[in-house]
């Protein structure tokens, strides 16, 4: 007889518990990265998943065994329209408590309803704003007690190709670089109430981080959630091939965290770090396959093109971060050589 097993491999990973829904469609950035900039910039923009094809680039990793060749690479295309900056927010510190909110100054929403056409009313039904320039001032008076500077910035749904809904959607973007928080305080005061594009914030070739709500795949069991192999469907089994691991614990009233049980699966916030992206570009038209892209339509304004996949599904709003660690620091996008206009339809 062969020695006893002793070591069995982990089934699921507990870096990612607890494995329920996501609390909102729209993830809040939990960790902001250090960049040095000699201009304040934001740190993250908020885009639309459209959906993928392929690509021919020339690849230039430094290192790569196919550097200078041309390589296949799977792409995403997100639609990014730029963002009306709402409000800015500035937070203080304190070791016991952590961030907290010190003031914020909102533009005035009839002004941007009426410049923009984003109804903030649909979002934030009871905003009153008094006076923006009272509040502008206030901001400016606390800048020996500001940690951090923040502003709140919303989407243009109706300018997305693939939405059909008004109601925007709002995001807490940090200001980062700049020489100190004077100048990112009078950097974002001076965005309040106008927009930002994608290109104030990224650049064609650089790395970001993706966090996003994966596609949601509801209440499955322990081998689809976990890959806990199944039972021989023809003997050794009498109520079920597909049923758990056996026993949860040693007693009825709880069970170890690692034995994998049933329960959701997808709809989870996740972080897919280093995403590259290839190319940013106004004309949606210009990357729009025929017949449009499959459950989302055509896009119509500014598109980004990364190269891999992103979580979630089509429609669904991607935060795009700048990258926590990146692998490299590209100077330059890649070259493309070509990208794939065929139709998603199918034959």
């Amino acid at each position: 007889m062969g020695a006893r097993k002793k070591h069995a491999p982990r089934r699921g990973s507990l870096a990612v518990r607890p494995r329920k829904r996501a609390s909102r469609l729209v993830p809040r950035v939990k960790s902001w990265p250090s960049v040095e900039s000699e201009n304040p910039i934001p740190l993250a923009f908020l885009a639309y998943k459209v959906g993928m094809t392929h690509a021919y680039i020339i690849d230039d990793e430094p290192g790569s065994i196919t550097h200078g060749r041309e390589i296949f690479v799977p792409v995403t295309v997100l639609e990014a329209p730029p963002m009306v900056v709402a409000a800015v927010r500035v937070y203080g510190y304190d070791p016991n408590i952590g961030l907290y909110t010190l003031s914020e100054a909102w533009a005035q929403p009839e002004q941007i309803t009426e410049k923009y056409n984003v109804d903030i009313y649909r979002l934030i039904p009871r905003l009153h704003v008094p006076d923006t320039e009272k509040a502008t001032n206030k901001l400016k008076s606390l800048i020996n007690e500001i940690y951090d500077v923040r502003i709140l910035a919303l989407t243009q749904p109706r300018l997305v190709g693939g939405l059909s809904k008004k109601k925007p959607d709002i995001l807490e973007i940090r200001i980062g670089g700049g020489k100190d928080l004077a100048q990112r305080l009078e950097y974002a005061i001076g965005l309040l109430g106008g927009t930002i594009s994608v290109t104030d914030v990224f650049r064609p070739g650089q790395f970001v981080d993706v966090i996003a709500v994966t596609r949601g795949k509801g209440f499955q069991g322990v081998i689809k959630r976990h890959g806990v192999k199944e039972l021989p469907r023809w003997h050794k089994h009498r109520k079920g091939s597909r049923s758990g691991p056996g026993t949860r614990g040693p007693a009825t009233t709880f069970s170890w965290s690692e034995v994998p049980q049933p329960g959701q699966m997808g709809f989870h916030r996740r972080t897919e770090y280093n995403k590259r992206i290839l190319k940013i570009g106004e004309n949606g038209y210009e990357i729009t396959p025929a017949g449009g892209f499959l459950h989302y339509g055509i896009v119509r304004s500014t598109y980004v093109l990364l190269a891999g996949s992103v979580p979630g599904t089509p429609k669904r709003p991607i935060v795009l971060r700048h990258p926590v660690r990146a692998l490299w620091n590209p100077t330059e996008p890649p070259k493309i050589t070509y990208i794939s206009l065929q139709s998603k339809q199918g034959n």
